[in-house]
């Protein structure tokens, strides 16, 4: 690469605004990504990050400014014009076909795939790209991508954006790209990411993770209501100054497992071992029990068999027993054509109705209780739950399951794409609602969210291999047990 492509930006975005009615999403908004550069970009939820990024792919014009792809600023504009300069983008909702095979979704992103044995090229490249990031990853890129777990789901997207066909990617933006992937997942894609920029690639990289985002940025840019707030090299931040920066001072992490005294009657709920293999599952009333090991080995099948034991086949209960928490909104959580408020409120109907008829007023005082105590950055609950960020529509899905008056809350790595803020507020409230009895049982991908937990129940290969508590839940004990094999009931006797 000589000198003169080296100083010409990839993209360059200047004094771009961008309004949602009377919401001011970008109010001027410079951002220059340059070859052979990782771009952290960091906010809180609702900041702008999503739209400059939507702005810099195409997918939206600005109201003002300008953007300018290789310092062509005249020059077309739309997805095709950013495509054609090399952009390429994995959303935090993922925009696979799921009723498609992997290799007939890199058809549709890479249209340099036609003519006779595109399958066969297809298959060639996103196997060679997957292989690359992710070795070892196991997946068949013949099965339809609605099969596969939401972990795999995420590594073939990034693969696909990654993958050269025709022509390689110039810029690749990754929004929360590591946020259903498990430790040793996500330090596979942050190594290819450094390899990808030392070979002069560029990458915007938007994560809530702060640790992900000073170890693989170059520089860090800070985004707060609609505007850049700091543009400094990555070497110039700590975690603490980038939470400052952002706007947020976070409160010290409380140890829920110290703070209160588990009662040791009788489970509220218990599942025997998985397929007669590893160990069986039980929780207490007022217990934060954790689901950890490595993505895709029967924790959400664990959750998903819990909610079933607990809830009706087909009428709801009047009395809800157990509520969930999804972790793929889009797949399985939002209702894409309703409003806020509806989808915070479908859980409580039952609490809400009065003669089969909804009380409104009461609809609309639970919207505006759980809008304050969860801050869901929105002017009006009657907005469609699309117009709100993706972590904003997390906090709804999280709202939607706190509201009911179910005693037990399953949750499906429900801090997906959310704020380092909000999650201290999360946090506190539910160490709050377990003090009052509340059952918490939680997957989470996030090593720091497990270790708050009071129990432990370590996965692999669908089976519950260890049980860890209290001073034995940490990072290290957690690692050695995801990969321990589960023994048979019949081993063990």
């Amino acid at each position: 690469m000589n000198s003169h492509s080296q100083s010409v930006p990839v993209v360059e975005a200047r004094d771009v605004k961008v309004s949602f009615g009377a919401v001011r999403a970008l109010a001027g908004v410079d951002l220059v990504i340059r070859p052979g550069e990782c771009v952290g970009l960091v906010g809180h939820n609702g900041a702008g990050k999503s739209t400059i990024v939507n702005v810099i792919n195409g997918g939206l014009s600005p109201h003002e400014g300008t953007i300018a792809y290789k310092g062509e600023e005249r020059g077309r504009t739309g997805i095709a014009a950013a495509r054609g300069h090399g952009i390429r983008c994995v959303f935090q909702e993922l925009s696979l076909c799921p009723n498609l095979t992997v290799i007939e979704n890199t058809r549709i992103m890479h249209r340099a795939l036609t003519g006779w044995g595109w399958r066969g090229r297809a298959a060639a490249a996103i196997r060679s790209k997957l292989d690359e990031i992710f070795p070892g990853h196991r997946i068949d890129c013949s099965r339809a991508v609605g099969d596969l777990s939401i972990a795999e789901r995420q590594m073939v997207e990034i693969a696909t954006a990654f993958a050269d066909v025709g022509q390689a990617p110039k810029l690749v933006i990754l929004d929360e790209p590591t946020s259903s992937l498990d430790a040793s997942l996500a330090e596979q894609l942050l190594a290819h990411v450094r390899t990808y920029v030392a070979g002069g690639g560029s990458v915007i990289f938007i994560s809530h993770i702060l640790g992900e985002v000073l170890s693989t940025a170059t520089r860090i840019v800070v985004m707060k209501d609609g505007r850049v707030v700091a543009d400094r090299p990555t070497a110039e931040f700590t975690q603490a100054g980038l939470v400052q920066a952002m706007g947020s001072v976070v409160a010290e992490k409380k140890d829920a497992r110290v703070a209160r005294a588990l009662t040791t009657s009788e489970p509220i709920l218990s599942l025997p071992p998985r397929h007669g293999r590893g160990l069986p599952f039980k929780a207490f009333r007022g217990e934060l029990v954790g689901l950890a090991g490595l993505s895709g080995h029967g924790q959400t099948d664990m959750l998903v068999d819990l909610y079933h034991s607990r809830s009706g086949n087909w009428l709801r209960r009047g009395n809800p027993q157990v509520a969930f928490v999804a972790g793929d909104r889009g797949y399985n959580g939002t209702f894409p054509l309703w409003s806020i408020l509806n989808n915070l409120s479908v859980a409580s109907l039952t609490d809400l109705s009065r003669a089969s008829l909804i009380d409104e007023r009461h609809e609309v005082e639970l919207g505006e209780e759980w809008k304050r105590r969860i801050a869901i950055r929105t002017p009006d609950m009657e907005n469609g739950i699309l117009s709100l960020s993706g972590g904003n529509q997390q906090k709804v899905l999280f709202a939607r399951a706190l509201a009911v008056r179910a005693p037990i809350v399953l949750m499906d790595d429900p801090m997906r794409g959310v704020d380092i803020g909000t999650k201290q507020e999360v946090y506190d409230i539910v160490r709050s609602e377990a003090e009052n009895g509340r059952t918490f049982i939680w997957y989470s991908t996030e090593m720091d969210e497990i270790c708050i937990c009071d129990r432990v129940y370590v996965f692999n290969s669908g089976a519950i291999v260890a049980e860890l508590t209290r001073n034995d839940i940490n990072e290290e004990n957690i690692l050695a047990a995801s990969f321990t094999e589960a023994v048979t009931r019949e081993a063990v006797a």
